[in-house]
Parts: structure tokens; sequence; C-alpha cells
């Protein structure tokens, strides 16, 4: 068959409409509707119900307590139902809903041969994509999922009718033209979309494996929604289940017409919009850097994450320091291997393509603590593995039980009663044992070069020739070039002018124990994984005396006395670890009072978290520490739970203001900026995965079944990519109970979709929306909101009212429609 067939395009179609997943040890978290975007927002989640069964509004009860506690402004309230036409008080119309939602109620038949067909695909996917969980694992994987599973199928007792592999479709292809004999072609997407949207956990993680790039287990065990497919139609064609959806969802009636519920949202939205625009300092200088004429003790560059909103207000509160906002990858699109991991990790967004490889290497001088990193991580990896085989051993098992259980009970005591002990006693043994950090640095220089050249060389030779130390085509380290412009987007795109002596890019981490989406808590813009060593690969960039030598050509004047140190958030305890093993004699004593600081911010950080976990205690840091090591806290923190904006500009714009850890925060100068680059590359990548991960939140609140993973006491980890509510099924795909609820009654992440707000020219953000089609779209189609802070137009706010119309005060008419 031809890359072009026929089978393929309505599979490539068909399937736009399930959202990616990635397995849980990397869980970046997505819109679970992306492949609806293209449509407006009440039609989505209409399609998405009829598709996954998912509701797309929240509940009644939700809209009622967040009337009740003042969080809808009952002006605005009124002002969206007059828009819509809709007469009623709010609580007979509260009432109105409520009675809706009642009468909505179905019970589905438990026993269909389409749930039979579920189940038994479910069964075989959880064997085939397995990542390392299992002990036996499937056989044959290296054939294919279709192979594989055609020879094991005749020995499972749930497929009727095959006595042999032979009784079924040799290839894929074959199985599939099989089960659609009959059909007309006009009506194979369809069928596909029905069977892809039945499982779309399942179908999720085919799609994320089949695009991925270089990924070792779609190497190892390949997988295709076209193998997927001919599995599914026929298991369905066996069970007696129907290939036909029994009706193709179609065209809401009335396009323009939206739900009541939309209504009520709106309001909650633009309620939110008004109290944060309102706070917002409408004073701002029209430069940000060193507005105040002095230079700061330290300038720190946090991760736009909305948990760094906190921290940066207290360590701007503990002393003279700048704080910044900028996607935790800091720019830099790799494929990073740390020096004691045995698989390389994408540290980049979902939407950018990593461009180099880059791995730790002990330095020169190092060796000595290298070896003894190394010493003590083989003794520990033999003991772990000498304990497995000990337990998994049908010989040894309850002889090492019998033996060991005395040590095992206390170890599991002493975890249960005494986890802030615990934490106390790995802290002593982490300060002991030498770190990666401490004696590694980064690849970031390109490997090879032509003989002769010297570093400094930027011809194509010296581009490409590292080309030859690759990872799935992708370089080793950067050419001098390439990390002046990592550097130079950088400080463009946060609009910096001027350097304080210390400059900290931090990434950020979780630390939790037991706990299976504790990737849900690192870096999002790392995909995932923390933001350490992509601070690491920065800092090393700009402290390099050549790539400042090309930055002084283009303006950015480094002063010598300028230090760039990286470091990491641990956003479960709040503590700042600076990588600070080679800062010179003359910053010590800088490094000692930012970090004394540190631990002043952190105390306070800590003590908000913990009040808003509504835990009673007065130590915040032992209490995060506790919630880091205990093995059965369900809600180690709160993640990003509670985002419901992303305010973009200088932090003069919100740095008075407490914006309670649910605003991403990105740096950005207009006046920097005159051709708008900056703005552009901010609002097509941030903006973007911000959404995502917004109406991640948002869906996973509004219906948990469908778009979250239920509570954690009740999960099961399936091979090591998801999680069963049972023994089986779909694997869930979004954020447990815990990350969203304070008690079941209560939830804590306010359902509202993304309000963003930038501090630029409204003209500028206009151009944008014209470029860029698919952010404008985006917009359009209510899937986040978007003010416009001007300041030609003395920084009164302009809302975006769709199809680039504005609803701009009568001063600002002239301004906008020039």
């Amino acid at each position: 068959m031809t890359r072009n067939d026929p089978i393929d395009d309505c599979i490539a179609r068909a399937a736009e409409t399930v959202g990616t997943v990635w397995p849980l040890h990397s869980f970046v978290t997505a819109n679970p509707l992306a492949g609806l975007e293209d449509r407006p927002f009440h039609r989505a989640v209409s399609e998405a119900e009829d598709l996954f069964g998912g509701r797309g509004y929240p509940h009644p009860s939700v809209f009622r307590q967040a009337w009740e506690t003042g969080q809808i402004d009952p002006g605005v309230l009124r002002e969206e139902l007059d828009a819509r036409g809709v007469d009623g008080d709010p609580e007979a119309l509260l009432k109105e809903m409520a009675a809706d939602e009642a009468s909505d109620g179905t019970d589905g038949d438990a026993d269909s041969p389409t749930d039979e067909v579920d189940r038994v695909l479910s069964k075989w996917l959880a064997a085939f994509l397995d990542q390392g969980q299992a002990e036996w694992a499937m056989p044959d994987r290296e054939a294919g999922f279709y192979a594989a599973w055609r020879e094991l199928a005749p020995h499972d007792g749930d497929v009727p009718d095959c006595q042999r592999a032979s009784d079924l479709p040799e290839t894929a292809t074959e199985a599939l033209e099989s089960a659609l004999d009959g059909l007309p072609e006009d009506r194979w997407e369809d069928v596909f979309e029905h069977h892809l949207a039945a499982l779309p956990g399942w179908t999720g993680l085919v799609k994320q494996r089949e695009d991925a790039d270089a990924d070792p287990w779609q190497d190892e065990c390949p997988v295709s929604l076209r193998e997927y497919l001919a599995v599914r139609l026929t298991l369905a064609d066996l069970l007696g289940a129907p290939i036909e959806p029994a009706e193709t969802p179609g065209d809401v009636d009335d396009a323009d017409e939206a739900p009541l519920e939309e209504v009520w949202l709106s309001a909650w939205e633009k309620s939110y919009r008004d109290r944060l625009v309102g706070g917002l300092d409408d004073d701002v200088e029209e430069s940000s850097a060193g507005s105040d004429g002095s230079r700061p003790a330290a300038q720190l560059v946090f991760c736009i994450d909305t948990r760094s909103e906190i921290i940066r207000r207290h360590i701007e509160a503990a002393g003279p320091y700048d704080t910044h906002g900028y996607a935790g990858f800091f720019g830099v699109p790799m494929r990073y291997e740390g020096y004691d991991s045995d698989v390389a990790v994408d540290a980049c967004p979902p939407i950018v393509d990593p461009e180099h490889r880059v791995h730790d290497r002990p330095a020169e001088d190092c060796r000595g603590d290298a070896s003894a990193y190394d010493g003590w991580r083989h003794l520990v990896s033999a003991g772990r593995k000498h304990l497995k085989s000990l337990k998994t051993n049908v010989a040894a098992a309850f002889t090492f039980v019998e033996g060991a259980g005395s040590a095992y009970g206390a170890a599991m005591a002493g975890r249960t009663l005494l986890p802030a002990a615990v934490h106390d006693l790995t802290d002593a043994v982490d300060e002991r044992t030498p770190d990666p950090h401490e004696f590694c640095a980064p690849t970031v220089d390109s490997e090879t070069r032509p003989e002769g050249e010297s570093r400094t060389g930027t011809g194509s030779a010296a581009t490409r020739d590292h080309e030859a130390h690759a990872d799935g085509g992708l370089p080793t380290g950067m050419t001098l070039e390439e990390k002046a412009s990592y550097a130079e987007a950088a400080f463009d795109l946060m609009g910096w002018e001027e350097f304080a002596r210390l400059v900290v890019f931090t990434g950020h981490a979780s630390e939790t124990t037991n706990n299976p989406f504790d990737a849900s808590l690192d870096c999002g813009a790392c995909a995932g994984n923390p933001g350490g060593p992509s601070a690491r690969v920065l800092a090393e960039i700009c402290n390099d005396p050549e790539v400042r030598s090309v930055l002084r050509d283009r303006g950015h004047d480094i002063p010598q006395d300028t230090v760039f140190l990286a470091g990491e958030h641990n956003t479960t305890t709040d503590e700042i670890t600076l990588f600070d093993d080679d800062v010179p004699a003359s910053h010590e004593e800088d490094v000692d009072g930012l970090r004394e600081d540190l631990a002043e911010a952190r105390a306070a950080a800590a003590a908000e978290r913990t009040e808003s976990m509504r835990t009673g205690r007065d130590d915040g840091v032992r209490e995060t520490e506790r919630r880091a090591a205990d093995w059965a806290e369900t809600r180690p923190e709160w993640g990003l739970a509670g985002n419901a904006s992303f305010v973009i500009g200088p932090r003069e714009l919100t740095e008075d203001r407490d914006l309670d850890g649910r605003a991403f925060l990105h740096s950005y100068d207009w006046s920097t900026d005159p051709d708008g680059d900056a703005l552009e590359a901010i609002m097509t990548g941030p903006l973007v995965v911000t959404q995502w991960i917004n109406n991640q939140y948002y869906f996973a609140t509004v219906d948990n079944a469908v778009y979250g993973s239920g509570s954690k006491v009740t999960q099961n980890p399936v091979g090591n990519v998801g999680v069963y509510q049972g023994n089986g099924g779909d694997v869930m795909t979004g954020l447990p109970l815990q990350s969203l609820k304070v008690d079941d009654d209560q939830p804590y992440h306010q359902p509202l979709r993304l309000t963003a707000v930038i501090h630029a020219p409204v003209d500028r953000v206009e151009e944008i929306l014209q470029r860029h089609e698919e952010v404008a779209q985006l917009i359009d189609n209510g899937w986040l909101h978007l003010t416009v802070v001007d300041p030609e137009q003395d920084n009164e706010p302009v809302h975006y009212q769709g199809d680039l119309e504005w609803d701009a005060a009568p001063q600002k008419v002239a301004a906008v429609a020039d």
C-alpha cells in the first residue's frame, strides 16, 4: 500500500478528533479535545459528548457554589444573560439547569458486544504497550501489534472461532479490507472515528507512539493506528459487535446558539477577568529594565508555571531581587540524557521538536567524584537487583519473606508514621553522596570540528560537522552560532537591557513518593521532566566568553562581573537548589546572601501553600517535607490547579499583586520589541501550551470520570503508561480527583477557560493574529479569552470580541482602526 492509500488517509482524518496521550512517566498536559479546537467551544463539547460520553460544562451545583460565594458578579451575569436573550432570575435558572441535568441520566447496556470488544482489546493493548512493568513481556512484539496479536489470539479463550493464526487475515491491511468489505468509501472515516473514539486513552497512546521521534519502545515494539484498527475491527467481527456506528454525530442544529451553561461559564470567567485586570498596575514604565535606576542583587528567571508566581513574590519581598518568567525549557530544544540515566528524554514542549542531543559528562578535574558516585550507584543497583530476584524467585520468595519481614515491617512503619523523619534521613544520605551536577557539565559544544578549524568557526562545515554524533538524527551539542541564538532569544523575549552580578536560571521539579502522577508535577515545558538540566544548559551557554562576544556585537552587552547560575525549584517543598560549584570567589558572598534569602522566601511560600491545603499545621516547611516523603499522601502539592490566566508583560504590571498562584507569568517588554518578533514567539508557543494545560484541568474537573482519572485510592497503574479504575478497560487520560478537589464536595480548581492578558499595542497583537490563523482560531472559538493592556493608550484594557474586533473605549476606536 502506498502512503497515499485511501485507508491511511481516512484513518488520519478520523484520528484528529482524539487527543494525543503521553505515557504516565512523561505526563504531558494537553487539551483532551484538541482535535475539536477548529469548532466553537459549545459545538466541540457537544460533539465530544457524542463521541466520548463526557460532559463539557461544570455541574449546576458548581455554578451554584460559585454564585453563592461571590465568584460570579451579579452585574456581569445579568449582562451575559441579556446579551443572549435569556430571561429569568439566577436562582430559577440554576434550578432549571439542575432539573435538566437530572432528566438526562441514562443507563447503558454494560454487556453489549461492543463492551466485550473494549474489554478484550484493552487486555491486549496493555500487554503490548507495556513499558517495562511486566515481569513476562508479551512475545513477538518486535513484529508489530497486529502480527503479535494474530499469533497469540488462538490461545485467548475470549476470542471465538479462532483455532489457529491462519484463521485470521495475514496482515493488518487485509484485516481492514475484510472488515470494510461492502461499505462505501465515504463511510470509512465515520467507522474509523467511531472505533478510535471508543477507547480514547489507548488510541491517544498509540497516536503518540506512532508520531514519536526516536522512541525506543516504538523502535522495539512498533504499533500504528492501522494495526490498532485492524485488531479492533477483527474482534468486532468475531464477537458480533457492529462495525458501523449506530448514529453518526452530526452538526449542532443551531451553531450560533450556546447552552445556558455557556452563559454562566462566560459570566464566571468575565468576573475573574475584571478582578484580574482591575488590579494590574496602570502606571507601567515604557521600559521595564532597570526602571528605578538601580542594579538588583540578582535576577532570577523562573518557568512561567503558576507555582512560580508564589515563590517569586516571596523572593522579591526577601531582598533586592528581580524575578522574570520564561518557558521552563529556557528556549533550548534538546534531547537530554543525565549522567545516571539509561534513557534520553525530550526536554522541550511537544509542539517543539528537539534539535540537539545533550548529555552530562564528568569534568576532567572531577573524575574522583564521578568514581565515588559510580561506586555508590552500582552498589545500590546491585542491592536492588538482588532483592528483586529474591522476591520474584519461586524457590526463595517464602524464605526471604520470613527472614526479611521484620526489617520490611519496620521500614513500612517508619514511612507510614514518621514520613518527615524519612525525609531527613534521605536528605542526610544525599548530602554525603556526590550529585552529578557537582562533577558533570552538559555537552553544549559540538563534539567534532573540521581539522584545524577553531572553536569560533561559524561556517557550514563547523555548523553541520557535529551531526556525525547523532541520536535519532540529532547532533550532539551546538555550534557557537546556535548557542548565541538561544541566549539572544531569551534576552529578547524577556526584554532585558541590564544584567545583575548574578543571573539565575531556575528550572523546577517536584518531589513525591509512591505517586504514579509525579511527572504531572514536573515541568510541562520540559514534557513532564525536571527543568534543572535546561537551566544548566542555558547558564553554561551564557557564561561562554565567545557567546558573550557574539552577543555584544548584537547589542547585548553583558557586564564582565555578571555570572550566570542554574538552579532548580522543588515545587513540593519550595526549596531552591543553586548549582553554584563553579562560581568564582568574587561572587561567593553574593551567592551566600542569595541562598539565605531564598531560605526565607521558601518558608513564606511553603506557609502560604500549606494554608491552601487546609492542613492546620503551622510549620509550612516541615509540612511540605512530610508530604514529599509520605507514601500515603494523595496530594503532595496542588500542581497547576487553580490556573486561570496568562499575563504577558513586564513584572511591574503584577509585582504588587497577590495572584494566588493562578497566573502564568511571562516576562515581556513591548518597548524592546519594535518588530513584535518576541511577542509573536510567545503567542505561538507558550500561549498555546498554557491553553492546553488550562483545558486539561478544566475538562478533568467538569467530568473526571471521562477526562480525568478518578481517585488515586482506587487507581491501578498499568504498563508504566497509564492507570485503570479497576482491572481493565480504557486507560484514563487526565488528572486524578486529588489534584483538583479539596474533598468530594469542594473543588479547588475553578473550571474556567484561560484569560490571556498582553501588555502591548493592540495593532501589534492584531497583526500577529492575522498572520497566525491557528492562534486566532483558538480565541475566536472560545477556547481562551484575550485582553490587551495597550501602553500606547494609557494602559487601558481592551477586550477581544472575535474576528479581529475589540470592545475598545470610544477614545481607542480610531487607534485600533488605524
